[in-house]
């Protein structure tokens, strides 16, 4: 059993990025604080060599166990819930291009909170009861590759798809 942890950037350093932290101590860090708004830098996405980053809206709706990872292969993946938490399991690729089961990990994601793949990331995103709407942040040609490939059954070049043994999750207790 996979037991998701509530995010923190210690743990989820390894696969990426946390957003959401506070508002930072440090003078070098472009903020701005204010009685009526307060903004600062989080991350610099990258799209990788050449592409351009785009905000999708997407609607998760699955609760089951995981039994297949994707990976997308040149560029950062940013994921923000909106409306409800999210279970965000990842895994580090091995050398030969397959998830490293070894690595495998998961996150309670909260409202308020994201995250940043980084490029070679396997991942899948599940929803503790109902459907949860994200922001998600990723490169255009990548999203127009996966959707080629997921509805059409065209070749994927940017992003790959593995199955895994069934993993069932959970979210842990306080998450």
């Amino acid at each position: 059993m996979l037991r998701a942890l509530p995010i923190t950037a210690d743990a989820f350093a390894p696969y990426g990025w946390m957003l959401g932290k506070a508002f930072p101590a440090d003078p070098a860090i472009p903020a701005y604080t204010h009685p009526t708004t307060d903004f600062w830098h989080e991350h610099l996405f990258d799209p990788g060599h050449g592409g351009k980053a785009e905000v999708l809206w997407v609607n998760y709706r699955n609760t089951g166990p995981v039994t297949q990872l994707e990976v997308h292969l040149r560029t950062q993946q940013a994921i923000v819930p909106l409306t409800g938490p999210v279970v965000h399991i990842v895994a580090r690729g091995t050398p030969a291009g397959m998830p490293d089961l070894g690595t495998l990990a998961a996150f309670a994601v909260q409202p308020g909170m994201g995250l940043c793949m980084a490029p070679g990331i396997w991942h899948a995103t599940r929803v503790p009861d109902a459907p949860v709407t994200c922001l998600m942040l990723t490169r255009q040609s990548t999203t127009q590759d996966l959707v080629a490939h997921l509805r059409d059954g065209a070749p994927a070049h940017e992003s790959a798809l593995a199955n895994i043994a069934l993993t069932n999750w959970e979210i842990a207790p306080h998450a």
